[in-house]
């Protein structure tokens, strides 16, 4: 009725007195806008880049600012263009892409770029972890940098998905590579990496059995290739078995039956993670040196140190070398080889971590929420967080996992 006050309806329950409140509607969260960095890679090895123009489009759409650096995708064959038609700025000024909330890289962050950067951001790249210095680390510490390796992240099904796309790219690539070297063009001895009608097929060994292996035997039996699978796992020889879904010869490290393969093997490609307490080289000097004339080898494993004893840490300029005979390949970065389609790869992987950071309301947020990301960082709020590195250069560390709980 006009005029009079609305009456509010109590209950009682012996002296208590009960009176209904306002009902309290959830806020929905609300998305944090992004301002995310992609500067232009400095290193001869390096190719890719972070992020596609397709990903920096839906990002825009979204309504996030990415800032580009001039010329950031040329090693990917995309041009500035490309970027800006969707939404980019491009950035002469390769100091303003550094003041970004988020950068995003693919090599670290080097000593110079440091030098760039305000503190209190965030930096998503690899982290390359057996190259680093403490002088990097404790320079991130200095500017309260929150660091990410992307390498580390783990998805919901513990599977760490840019290691396993650039590992499958690295595979696949190795065989083409191999197909390539045993050619009249580039000095091998002429053969056809495959086999066809009355022509024995050509050998391949693999030492290893995980995703590099898995995609390496692939593209090799897709050629027609024979193949056989050395891994000190006999889990990881029974998977590789059941992934390819093909009578496959696999054998654990018996050095007569290695010797035995290795002589009469046209490719061997070694893709084997190279672990504490194994053996340093899985192919010795003294086994390449009786391995075929003009025959090849391709160590993915070279950014571990390599599985051959006879590999060398090369670039892509002047990856391929002689010795013994064998004709080597060996750089530390396989996957720039095919920078296109890396980038593709890797942008798959951070453009929905960027949405998910977004829509969780910032990087600290997502953090706290997810233990998949939360597994790759290693320097929080300037707190260094990896153990490993920790005990490397003597520096105290933190628990991310309790870090998070009390955030």
């Amino acid at each position: 009725m006009t005029g009079e006050k609305s009456q509010s309806i109590n209950f009682s329950y012996g002296n208590v007195i009960f009176s209904p409140q306002e009902e309290m509607l959830e806020v929905g969260k609300k998305q944090k806008k992004l301002t995310i960095g992609i500067p232009r890679e400095k290193s001869s090895i390096e190719k890719r880049v972070a992020l596609t123009p397709e990903a920096v489009e839906i990002l825009v759409n979204n309504g996030h600012d990415i800032i580009i650096e001039s010329k950031a995708g040329e090693g990917a064959n995309y041009s500035n263009t490309d970027y800006s038609e969707r939404g980019g700025f491009i950035e002469e000024n390769r100091g303003q892409v550094f003041q970004t909330d988020i950068i995003l890289k693919v090599a670290p962050l080097t000593m110079e770029e440091l030098k760039l950067v305000k503190g209190k951001q965030t930096v998503i790249s690899s982290l390359h972890l057996t190259s680093q210095t403490e002088e990097y680390i404790r320079k991130l510490m200095q500017l309260r940098m929150t660091a990410i390796a992307f390498e580390n992240i783990r998805d919901e099904h513990h599977h760490h998905p840019v290691v396993r796309s650039m590992s499958s790219i690295a595979g696949t690539t190795s065989v083409l590579i191999a197909g390539e070297l045993l050619s009249n063009a580039q000095g091998g001895k002429g053969v056809m990496l495959g086999g066809i009608t009355g022509i024995t097929p050509t050998e391949i060994v693999i030492i290893g059995a995980g995703t590099a292996a898995e995609y390496a035997v692939r593209a090799a039996l897709g050629l027609g290739a024979s193949v056989k699978i050395f891994d000190n796992s006999v889990n990881r020889l029974n998977q590789i078995q059941n992934a390819i879904g093909h009578p496959l010869h696999t054998s654990v490290f018996h050095p007569k039956v290695l010797s035995k393969s290795l002589k009469s093997a046209d490719v061997v490609i070694g893709a084997i993670d190279i672990e504490e307490g194994g053996p340093r080289f899985y192919v010795t000097e003294e086994q390449v040196k009786k391995m075929k004339k003009g025959s090849v080898i391709i160590d993915i494993s070279i950014d571990q140190g390599g599985c051959v004893e006879t590999s060398e840490c090369r670039t892509l300029q002047n990856a391929v070398f002689t010795k013994h005979g064998v004709i080597h390949y060996s750089v530390v970065n396989f996957p720039s080889r095919v920078a296109r389609t890396a980038s593709i790869a890797l942008s798959n992987v951070l453009l929905p971590l960027l949405i998910e950071v977004a829509n969780a309301g910032g990087i600290h947020k997502k953090l706290k929420r997810d233990i998949g990301v939360r597994h790759g960082v290693y320097v929080f709020n300037g707190l260094l967080t990896n153990r490993f590195m920790g005990e490397h250069f003597n520096i105290p560390t933190k628990d991310i996992d309790l870090l998070m709980a009390a955030f």
